[in-house]
């Protein structure tokens, strides 16, 4: 799962280019017992299995040196671009994949921060760590270029990104405007923070 989108575009780029590393950790071989057995069923009853907290904990402890780890859950703070540029900031982050029903409640005593990347569920935390891993290392040095990172929504003015056109100039009478065609920067730049501005308001209010 993982490799099929860590080998592709600007992560991999960024992984050939020795700016990131990406190194999978499988708990089950942290297991003590013969079946490596990872989860267990929940005291007091109720569906699903749950990841073990002793697994969990000894997985952690093998890392070195001691990285910022994040575990993911559907109770956790809100995942957001200023977040991913904390991350970005750290040396090491481990992200921890919830499955199956989900994990030891346990395990939040032992990370740095419980993260959910939205209002809703998914199979495993497999794909949301992709998210993260994905967004955290466009916003490393060299990755890409700091201009494109600076202009983008969610960047340091808290507005969305301004509409952006290009060729051909009319599209079945939907047409560029005309102020992008003149040339003048000043206006364009004027131009682009009133509809970053208005595109913010009428879609992210809460921004």
């Amino acid at each position: 799962m993982f490799s099929s989108v860590f080998s592709q575009s600007i992560v991999n780029r960024a992984q050939k280019n020795r700016l990131v590393k990406i190194k999978l950790v499988n708990i089950r071989d942290f297991a003590l017992d013969k079946h490596k057995t990872v989860d267990d069923r929940p005291y007091g009853g109720g569906s699903g299995m749950i990841i073990k907290v002793d697994v969990i904990a000894r997985a952690l402890e093998s890392l070195k040196p001691k990285p910022f780890s994040i575990l993911l859950s559907t109770g956790g703070k809100k995942y957001t671009q200023k977040k991913a540029g904390n991350y970005s900031k750290k040396k090491a982050v481990a992200i921890i994949c919830g499955h199956y029903e989900g994990v030891d409640s346990r395990v939040e005593k032992l990370v740095d921060e419980v993260i959910s990347i939205g209002d809703y569920i998914l199979t495993g935390g497999e794909i949301a760590s992709m998210v993260i891993i994905d967004s955290v290392t466009r916003l490393l040095p060299k990755v890409i270029n700091l201009d494109s990172v600076k202009s983008e929504s969610f960047s340091k003015s808290h507005f969305l990104e301004y509409p952006q056109y290009t060729r051909p100039e009319n599209f079945r009478r939907l047409k560029v405007p005309k102020v992008l065609l003149r040339g003048n920067h000043q206006q364009i730049s004027t131009w682009r923070k009133k509809e970053a501005l208005k595109k913010t308001k009428e879609l992210r209010p809460d921004l």
